[in-house]
């Protein structure tokens, strides 16, 4: 409710100078037009137009728009939950452009493209993250104290593989290769790129584990690789196999050295990796690290379109083709799919990007934290965590009254942030810390960005417009739905009425079939539906007919103009022989059939009825909108309108 005063409070001042430049130019229900809400619809909807409408036309159309709209608020359809949701999905998504800050975001791009010209050969030592915070400290404690010893000359590689928890790595010593720009998380990677060579990072904290980090040395990046294999598998250590298999692999390659146009039916016939082998063989692309290092060393060094001995994996044997390579991309190749990645709540970019926004929101409405409240806060979590008593402490009258945040002159209690939290536990105080600090920084978030958008809807006129017509149109939609489209068509009696008394607009010039048309397999099936038929309810037998007959016959309703249908025109007007479409049936008749000149009832010509019914209802409703709402328009800025 606060947040609610203060964006009040914020428009006030807004308003006042907003309405000296942007005047009046009509009065709807009391709800005022501004011109250059007007001009913006004008001139989009004589874009849509063969020739350009006339103004005083157009207006007429605006003031029915905006009666309608009245009318959707009168009924309260802008206070529904459904619809404010909706709107308030659509302000966020409208107004997120207007808060990014495109420079910070280029700088984020442009140093992950300078790093992804450069691999960085990279060994670490890792311990898992525990859920207790006696687990982490002892854990970032037992890194601290490895990382002195091989800073002092211990031997990296033999201390990864005796204490690392990585088992992907350990036994290689830490060693992860030679790892390309965006493959690991970012702070790991902003410190593997950021080491010389040989020397040995602090501890770092990735989102699962605390690392130490050692750089063995740096190349420039080698871009993707392309290739195929031929895989035969050799990881039992069976070694009267292995030389079958070793024998085998040989006589493959005598093959495709000798014919390499043979390489992909080879790959087919005999590859043990059946994924690649039904491609003959074919890989996606890859890059450094994403093969073994045996696979990934032959491949990038192999020319284009050349073929390797076997190469010896852990898998077994392979035989390598080079289909293509291609470089690093450059910073507007890779710009699009980099902006993509941080931009998922995944990367830990995503937080970065926040908090600066935050930071310029701040700096730009003029808000800061009580740093005192703060402590006090992050003091009671880290003896007790985020427990019952923290709900019941802070939202006591002596603190929920307590201003947490200062935005210009208006103060934002504490009971906001705690209302916020939804009553969320977290029993341990590291981790209620970290739940504490992520509630804080979304409650200023979210308390700014609210903020901003009511900035940006007082002062963006393109903001403002476009967030008008999105509102005024659901509500256009909803209102019509309402009075007009439903109506007509759920209107039973009425579309009856309104035909009945309009029957006269309704005319042929050339006459319909109308009936039911029976296709059966034979003249019994056929015989017997007729028969059906006449036991059946009119309004049911239809439906029941297809269920009974289902297989055996095809059974619709037909109306029918003459000339439009061969059967039809065979059965009914007598041209041409009786014969179906579909061979299936033999036997074709028409039950209850006639030839009308003009529609007996409604059903006859329903789209046209409930079309015309419509624009009677919505003429009416117009007439009634009239008669309730007052409008008032200032002709003089009319006359201003470009």
């Amino acid at each position: 409710m606060k947040t609610k005063l203060l964006l009040g409070a914020g428009l006030g001042v807004c308003a006042l100078a907003w309405a000296a430049k942007d005047p009046v130019i009509m009065t709807v229900n009391g709800v005022d037009v501004a011109k250059s809400e007007f001009e913006y619809l004008y001139h989009k909807n004589s874009q849509q137009q063969l020739a350009p409408q006339p103004i005083d036309e157009y207006v007429e159309m605006f003031v029915n728009y905006r009666l309608k709209v009245a009318d959707a608020m009168a009924a309260g359809i802008d206070t529904t939950a459904a619809f404010r949701q909706e709107m308030e999905q659509y302000r966020h998504d409208l107004a997120a452009p207007y808060m990014v800050d495109s420079v910070y975001l280029n700088q984020l791009v442009k140093e992950a493209y300078d790093r992804s010209l450069e691999e960085v050969q990279t060994s670490h030592i890792m311990y898992f993250k525990s859920p207790s915070a006696e687990g982490n400290a002892a854990s970032i404690a037992r890194l601290d104290s490895l990382r002195d010893v091989a800073r002092a000359g211990g031997d990296f590689a033999e201390l990864a593989k005796t204490y690392s928890q990585d088992r992907g790595s350990n036994q290689r010593g830490g060693s992860l290769g030679y790892i390309p720009a965006g493959r690991y998380p970012y702070h790991f990677e902003e410190t593997a790129f950021s080491l010389q060579p040989g020397e040995i990072s602090d501890v770092v904290e990735s989102p699962v584990a605390y690392h130490i980090i050692k750089c063995g040395g740096r190349r420039p990046a080698r871009g993707m690789v392309r290739a195929a294999h031929i895989l035969i598998l050799d990881q039992d250590g069976n070694a009267e196999a292995s030389v079958a298999r070793k024998a085998r692999i040989d006589s493959i390659y005598n093959v495709v050295k000798a014919q390499p146009s043979k390489f992909e039916e080879m790959a087919v016939r005999y590859s043990d990796d059946k994924g690649s082998a039904r491609q003959g063989g074919l890989l996606q692309w890859f890059g450094s690290g994403m093969m073994v290092a045996e696979f990934d060393s032959v491949a990038f060094a192999l020319p284009v379109g050349e073929i390797s001995e076997p190469v010896r994996t852990q898998f077994g044997w392979h035989i390598i083709s080079k289909i293509d390579r291609k470089d690093p991309p450059s910073l507007q190749e890779m710009k699009p799919a980099e902006l993509a990645r941080i931009s998922n709540p995944q990367d830990e970019r995503y937080a970065m990007i926040k908090e600066h926004q935050t930071a310029m929101l701040a700096k730009k409405h003029k808000a800061r934290l009580n740093d005192a409240l703060v402590a006090e806060l992050r003091e009671y979590v880290a003896t007790n965590g985020v427990d019952s008593l923290f709900y019941v402490n802070f939202s006591a009258p002596g603190y929920a009254t307590r201003e947490l945040l200062k935005v210009g002159k208006t103060s934002i209690p504490l009971s906001g942030l705690v209302a916020s939290m939804h009553e969320g536990r977290q029993p341990n105080p590291v981790q209620g810390g970290k739940f504490l600090d992520a509630s804080i920084a979304n409650f200023e978030n979210n308390t700014l960005t609210a903020i901003e958008e009511a900035w940006l809807e007082a002062n963006q006129t393109d903001y403002r417009n476009l967030l008008h017509e999105y509102t005024n149109g659901s509500l256009l939609y909803e209102a019509s739905v309402r009075n007009v489209w439903d109506k007509a068509a759920k209107d039973t009696e009425g579309l009856e009425e309104y035909f009945n008394r309009n029957r006269s607009n309704y005319t042929w010039d050339v006459p319909r079939a109308k009936g039911v048309l029976v296709q059966a397999k034979n003249d019994s099936v056929a015989a017997d539906i007729v028969r059906r038929y006449a036991e059946l309810p009119k309004e049911e037998a239809i439906a029941t007919l297809k269920k009974e007959y289902k297989g055996e016959a095809s059974i619709d309703r037909v109306l029918v103009q003459k000339g439009q249908n061969p059967l039809i025109d065979s059965l009914m007007f007598g041209i041409g022989e009786v014969a179906s479409p579909n061979s299936s049936y033999s036997s074709c008749l028409v039950i209850d059939g006639r030839v009308i000149d003009a529609p007996e009832d409604v059903s006859d010509v329903r789209g046209l009825v409930t079309s015309d019914y419509q624009e009677e209802l919505e003429q009416n409703w117009l007439s009634d909108l009239r008669s309730r709402y007052p409008v008032v328009i200032n002709r003089k800025v009319l006359g201003k309108v470009k």
